[in-house]
């Protein structure tokens, strides 16, 4: 007797689809968002009633460098030791003054360098650059 070969038949899987699954999953899980309230978050502080008592104004003081070396304090042309004992002036008052920065475009590196060296070594607590604004759009 001859054996006829049977025909190749698929295996069955054995393996569970979980593609339905997953797509249940997705589904509940954005219901699931969108069913959650925004969170609001708050936080309540008393603040003090508005005081009688007005804060004295802050005075700032200009230094400006031009291209040429010269130092001015608040417009007034000064020497290196002149600025000097203005910063240490107005370090020792009750309200330090700010001292705003002002050099010119063309002024050498080296000489704000200078400055800034002479500035820190007064220890002023309040500095800042000012007159950046006008070169924006230069770059």
């Amino acid at each position: 007797m001859r054996r006829v070969a049977a025909p190749d038949l698929p295996n069955p899987l054995g393996e569970m689809n979980t593609t339905p699954l997953i797509d249940v999953l997705l589904v509940l899980l954005v219901m699931l968002i969108i069913t959650i309230p925004a969170a609001t978050h708050s936080v309540k502080f008393d603040l003090s009633p508005p005081s009688t008592v007005r804060e004295p104004i802050r005075r700032s003081n200009l230094i400006t460098i031009k291209a040429n070396g010269s130092i001015s304090w608040n417009g007034a042309a000064v020497d290196r030791d002149e600025l000097r004992r203005l910063l240490a002036a107005s370090g020792q008052m009750d309200l330090t003054p700010e001292i705003h920065l002002q050099p010119d475009a063309d002024a050498r590196h080296g000489d704000v360098d200078a400055l800034l060296i002479l500035i820190k070594s007064e220890q002023v607590r309040r500095f800042g650059f000012v007159g950046n604004e006008q070169y924006r759009n230069v770059f």
